[in-house]
Parts: C-alpha cells; sequence; structure tokens
C-alpha cells in the first residue's frame, strides 16, 4: 500500500479536503470541551470561614487534626484547605455570595436569611449543624432584672444587628416581654461587634455598652465578673437546648465538589465525635487553633457542662424560622428544617 500523503494546498479546497478538516476541528473541539469538563479539576480545594467562640469548635477539630484532607485521601482527591475568620453572619454571607468562599459558618438567623434570599437561584442550604448552646443576655446595669428594664442609657452589643442570631433571640425576647408584634422594641440598643470586642467592652466598664448577648466561652468569662450577672439564658425563651451553629454553602459547590464535600461532612461527623469522646483532645485542638487565648482548665470545664452540647444534626429550626416569617424577615417559611438542609441530614430526626 502506498503511503498516505498530506493533502497538498489545492488539494484542501477538494471534497476530501473539507471532510478532513471538518475531522479535525470535531477532534479539537471535543478535547478543549473534554479537557474543561473533567470534574476532578474542580476537585480539591475548600475555602472556609468561621466565627470566634467555642460554637466552632468541630471546625478547630477538622482543622487542627486535619480530617479533611484525610478523608479527602479516602476519597481519591488531594484536599487543600483555606480558612478565613470573619465577624457575623452578614458579612459571612456577603463573603459566600461574592464567591470569596465556599463554606460559610454562623448562627440560625443568618442561615435562615440567606436560604430565603438565595431560593430558586444559588440555592444556598446548610451542611449540617454544629451545635446546640444556650446564648446568655448580660449586663452590667445593676437594674436591669428583665429586658423591660433597658432605657436609652443603654446599649447592648452582639455580632450583627437584626441579622445575627444574638439579634433574633432578643427579638424573640422582646416580644414575649413587652407583647404580641413588638419584637423591635430593643433593636434601637443594639451595636454590632465581635464577640471579643463586645466582652472586652463590658469588662471594661467604661464605654456605653452595659448588655452583651455572645455565646460560650465569652458569655461564661464575663459572668466571672462579680459586676456582671445574666438577664436570660435562650434556653428559658425556647423551653430548651436549640442549634445555635450551623455551616453552609451554596448548591453549585456540591454539585461541582462531590467528593471534597463529602470529606468536609465525613471530616466534621468524626470531629463531633472526637469532641463527644475525648473533652481533652478537642481543648487541646482548640486551644492550638486559638492561639492558647483560654485557660484549660476552664476550657474543659465548660465541654464538661451538659448545656453545651455537639452534633451535626438540627434543633429547633423550625421556631426559629416560623419567628423570623412571621416578622418579615424571611418570605418563604419551610415546611420542615429538611427545605433548609441537603439531603445528606435528611435522615436524622431533626426540629
Amino acid at each position: 500500500m502506498p503511503p498516505i500523503r498530506s493533502a497538498s494546498p489545492q488539494a484542501s479546497g477538494s471534497p476530501l479536503g473539507r471532510v478532513r478538516r471538518a475531522l479535525m476541528a470535531a477532534v479539537g473541539a471535543a478535547v478543549l470541551l473534554g479537557s474543561l469538563a473533567v470534574p476532578a479539576a474542580a476537585e480539591g480545594t475548600i475555602r472556609i470561614a468561621e466565627q470566634f467562640g467555642l460554637g466552632y469548635l468541630p471546625l478547630h477539630v477538622l482543622r487542627h487534626q486535619k480530617l479533611i484532607e484525610k478523608h479527602g485521601k479516602e476519597l481519591g482527591v488531594d484536599v487543600t484547605v483555606e480558612w478565613a475568620q470573619l465577624s457575623g453572619g452578614a458579612a459571612m454571607n456577603d463573603a459566600l455570595l461574592s464567591d470569596s468562599i465556599d463554606l460559610g459558618s454562623a448562627g440560625v438567623g443568618p442561615m435562615l436569611t440567606i436560604w430565603d434570599r438565595t431560593k430558586g437561584n444559588a440555592n444556598v442550604k446548610s451542611i449540617a449543624a454544629l451545635n446546640n448552646m444556650p446564648l446568655f443576655l448580660t449586663t452590667t446595669n445593676p437594674n436591669v432584672k428583665t429586658v423591660k428594664d433597658f432605657t436609652d442609657k443603654d446599649k447592648i452589643a452582639l455580632p450583627a444587628v437584626k441579622v445575627g442570631v444574638q439579634a433574633r433571640i432578643l427579638q424573640i425576647a422582646a416580644e414575649q416581654a413587652f407583647g404580641e408584634g413588638k419584637f423591635d422594641a430593643l433593636d434601637k440598643l443594639t451595636i454590632s461587634l465581635p464577640h471579643p470586642d463586645g466582652t472586652a467592652a463590658l469588662l471594661s466598664g467604661s464605654s456605653e455598652i452595659t448588655g452583651h448577648i455572645s455565646a460560650p466561652p465569652f458569655q461564661y468569662q464575663q459572668l466571672q465578673d462579680p459586676k456582671i450577672h445574666k438577664v436570660f439564658s435562650s434556653y428559658d425563651l425556647l423551653g430548651g437546648p436549640h442549634t445555635f451553629n450551623l455551616i453552609w454553602c451554596k448548591e453549585a459547590f456540591r454539585t461541582k465538589n462531590p467528593k471534597t464535600y463529602k470529606a468536609f461532612l465525613d471530616a466534621l461527623k468524626e470531629a463531633v465525635a472526637i469532641i463527644n469522646k475525648d473533652h481533652a483532645a478537642a481543648a487541646d485542638a482548640y486551644l492550638a487553633v486559638n492561639k492558647g487565648d483560654l485557660d484549660r482548665a476552664f476550657l474543659l470545664k465548660l465541654l464538661d457542662d451538659p448545656d453545651i452540647q455537639f452534633t451535626v444534626v438540627p434543633r429547633e429550626i423550625e421556631r426559629f424560622a416560623t419567628f423570623m416569617h412571621k416578622v418579615g424577615a424571611i418570605k418563604n417559611k419551610p415546611a420542615s428544617w429538611k427545605d433548609t438542609f441537603f439531603e445528606d441530614l435528611h435522615t436524622e430526626t431533626g426540629s
């Protein structure tokens, strides 16, 4: 058989030349599209933002013990984890919507806000809960025994005015105290401050801030000062334990990065199991990640408190959603907590 020769320039205009060019173009397009559609190209990087406090302990444990990387390798993916620290649910949601982060974490209020805001487009949903924890309203004002005793001379610090879970807790307390529809009676007294700054202001006694709704460990640190007392616990308002923090992402991240997503969720479940089994190891992880900013014995005491619980299963999400829908904070009311979560946890008994 004679060798196959390349077509001459003159032959390229022939029917055979046109067929060859068409075949070459088709092959080139297929190669290009194939290179763009390889799922593995999108896998392997996850950008996670956390906030301040003990509520993020599961993230501290999986970070310290490199559990995401471990579970990624089991799935055949080398995962690179990037961490950021933000304060307040509003900042967290802004970062997620601008694609500055992949996973955001905050309280129930911000989660329901972004779920409602993105329903039908970005479809942000919760991956899992992180804990159940009580939130205290504390004050340095000796005249304040209930929320009715605050005056215009008082200022109440919390992470995100009108958005954060602390803000929603205060609104629930206000409505219970002042009557139906008066949920915003104390909003005018609130100031947005990160937990550490709000705690420092309250402890100093020299600022205009006389009240603070924070979270563990800050509220417990405050109560060690005899000038500070507790006005209420969120557990009293809601009749028992409730989810405080959760972690969420856009639907697109979960769809495009199934292995990385699964590695994170598996790592989170393992981190929660470690916390519940070994408080000492959990305390070491917290201190390592947070550069030892808390006394270890004090931290272990908090982990032994039965009110402080670590679990991926949500609790009282529907209660928060009902309140937020009633006051116009969200337009869509979920029929169940499952509406606000990806299906990975739908077999769990949440509320």
